[in-house]
């Protein structure tokens, strides 16, 4: 967490995802005044103050860092929707989710909290009715990668799938996908380029930190799998979901 921390201090969106991608994702998912939105590892909290200032959604956004938290708070104050958004320190795969409770449930690149993207389901998929949506974010090889490339990107080989193996997997678990919003390449190279940036310019205000070197290894292997895997094989998006049937 504290690689990311330092990585991504100078983004306010914590995904391969642009303000434009987000805006148009509050579009699509038709939100209504007064809709709550709850966010599992919300990071900074983009999606929870913008739509809540555009939307008049409300919503609780949880993550393990204080860290992001206090930036979503900063935002909040910023937007002027202080009032309908919290944020609440804490590990979203154990946050107790009201059944039912929320119009959106989301939780943006980070099925790692259920140990997968199976496993995420089952946690977000309590929470909302007949009629509210789930907005999961989620890589997918775009085409076939080679063998070595899960382990270079530190994924298991079974992790992510293409996309149409991603819908086969949420129809398995009971989901009809009704929407997307995709990242592109562009999207990809502005989160992780700009961390490079981020890094390098931290490792020279702090040579001699104690995470010096650690923060030193995180950009050579960002760099690395970045160009080598994630650029040419992976794509990410987030995909709007309802209960089938």
């Amino acid at each position: 967490m504290r690689q990311h921390e330092i990585a991504e201090a100078g983004h306010r969106i914590l995904n391969p995802f642009t303000a434009d991608k987000l805006r148009l994702l509050g579009e699509v998912c038709r939100l209504r005044h007064g809709t709550e939105i709850l966010d599992l590892a919300c990071g900074k909290g983009e999606l929870l103050t913008t739509w809540a200032a555009a939307h008049g959604v409300t919503g609780t956004g949880v993550d393990i860092s204080e860290v992001f938290l206090a930036a979503g708070r900063s935002r909040a104050a910023g937007l002027g929707v202080t009032d309908r958004v919290r944020f609440q320190l804490g590990d979203a795969a154990r946050f107790e989710i009201r059944p039912e409770g929320y119009g959106v449930v989301s939780c943006l690149g980070a099925t790692w909290i259920g140990g997968g993207l199976a496993g995420t389901i089952d946690l977000m998929r309590p929470g909302i009715g007949t009629d509210g949506l789930l907005l999961i974010g989620e890589p997918y090889w775009t085409v076939p990668p080679p063998p070595e490339a899960p382990d270079a990107l530190g994924v298991g080989e079974d992790l992510f799938a293409s996309l149409p193996g991603t819908l086969d997997r949420f129809t398995a678990a009971g989901l009809s996908l009704v929407e997307m919003v995709l990242a592109d390449q562009d999207s990809w190279d502005r989160y992780v380029a700009a961390q490079w940036w981020t890094v390098d310019r931290w490792l020279r205000d702090h040579q001699h930190h104690p995470d010096a070197d650690d923060m030193r290894g995180f950009l050579d292997d960002s760099r690395r799998s970045h160009l080598a895997y994630s650029r040419p094989y992976l794509g990410w998006g987030v995909f709007v979901l309802r209960p089938a049937g």
